[in-house]
């Protein structure tokens, strides 16, 4: 992990070249300033004028925060200007008034009865056209809110159904364990290009594997809704609407990316699932944002059909689906590593976006699980969880 000791003004920097660049524009800062003060608003609007010269230029989030920050302050005087002003002008009106002797008589009230009755008749005519038009838009609300509670409702059905249908698939796994079935068949490695020689599927997989051999494994995080079996196809866009019994399903399956191979293994398993509001699939993934639901969640239980496995979660961050033509690091890319020295940069840059320090670090040869699901602060933004197998 990235070293964390270089704090100014309360935030931290991952490396000693963005610290000495903070330490750069903390001199500016005081350079730009001087003496002049933050407290006087003409002193801020003559720190605000050097900034709008153009001549100064920051290199890091202390410098740009400074800048904000006198913006606020020079927007906040000007506004405080315009409503002296506007009180002024005011006050200024009234005692005008005043010296003129003008006074502000009373409106006189028109009874309904002072029209003639052509003009009451159109008069009633206007009010039976804005009663009924009221009503339109009553019954107008009252459907929307009907339909939003009907939708909402079959939403949680749905949702409902799914959790359930899942439970079962959980409870036919323990099921299959506890009867320690042992049919010892010969099978097909999934998306390889030959038969070869595989061990035997967990005695727990073997009933669900027989139901739907799309399966390759099973997740589960403790004290957590994460409980599902993991699917795989050649097609990645397949178990996003689709359930373990190949229905159409929105919520979808947890599946792993088609260029991973549970048999002969790789550096790094990535698993994808939705981002569902009702709290399914990795719907809960996003509570990984605070450190201490880490602390209570450390580990991440991640069978394959052939292998039990636990890992240690060791990065959170938030990333995003980059275009082709985007040079960036992209963490779905990362499957397998050519050389230690590729693996190491792969986790360097995982530990300088992970939003905090897990004290847990990876070595070349270790096996790693990345989880990934939508994160919806930004267009196709992603949360993702990386652990370690331990």
């Amino acid at each position: 992990m990235a070293q964390l000791q270089w704090t100014i003004d309360g935030r931290r920097f991952n490396s000693l070249e963005e610290y000495e660049a903070a330490l750069r524009d903390k001199q500016l800062i005081n350079q730009i300033i001087g003496n002049l003060s933050l407290g006087k608003p003409k002193d801020i609007e003559l720190i605000y004028q050097k900034l709008q010269l153009g001549k100064y230029k920051f290199e890091t989030a202390v410098g740009r925060q400074f800048d904000d920050n006198i913006y606020e302050l020079y927007q906040q005087i000007k506004r405080e200007q315009v409503e002296k002003e506007a009180s002024r002008k005011k006050r200024k009106d009234r005692l005008l008034l005043k010296a003129a002797g003008q006074t502000h008589e009373p409106a006189k009230i028109i009874k309904f009865s002072d029209y003639d009755k052509n003009m009451q008749k159109e008069i009633v005519e206007q009010l039976k056209k804005r009663a009924r038009k009221r009503r339109l838009v009553a019954t107008g609300c009252i459907l929307l809110c009907l339909t939003c509670f009907a939708y909402i409702g079959i939403y949680q059905k749905a949702s409902q159904i799914s959790q359930a249908e899942y439970d079962e698939l959980a409870a036919l796994k323990e099921t299959s364990r506890k009867v320690n079935v042992n049919t010892k068949k010969q099978v097909t490695v999934h998306l390889t290009q030959e038969d070869i020689e595989v061990p035997d599927i967990l005695p727990e997989y073997q009933m669900l594997y027989e139901k739907n051999p799309d399966l390759v494994g099973w997740i589960k995080i403790d004290n957590t809704v994460i409980d599902y079996p993991v699917m795989q196809t050649t097609d990645n866009e397949y178990y996003l609407n689709h359930d373990f019994d190949k229905e159409n399903d929105k919520n979808g399956s947890i599946f792993l990316d088609s260029g991973c191979d549970i048999l002969r293994g790789n550096d790094n398993l990535i698993l994808y699932g939705h981002h569902m509001r009702s709290g399914n699939m990795f719907g809960s993934l996003n509570k990984y944002k605070s450190e201490s639901y880490l602390q209570e969640h450390p580990t991440i239980q991640f069978d394959t059909l052939y292998e039990h496995g636990t890992y240690q979660v060791m990065y959170v961050f938030q990333s995003k689906v980059f275009s082709e033509e985007e040079v960036t690091f992209k963490y779905y890319q990362f499957i397998n590593a050519s050389s230690e020295k590729e693996f190491n940069s792969y986790m360097n840059e995982m530990a300088r976006l992970s939003l905090y320090d897990t004290g847990v670090s990876a070595s070349y040869g270790d096996k790693l699980l990345t989880l990934s699901t939508c994160d919806y602060q930004e267009n196709k933004g992603r949360l993702v969880v990386v652990a370690k197998k331990v």
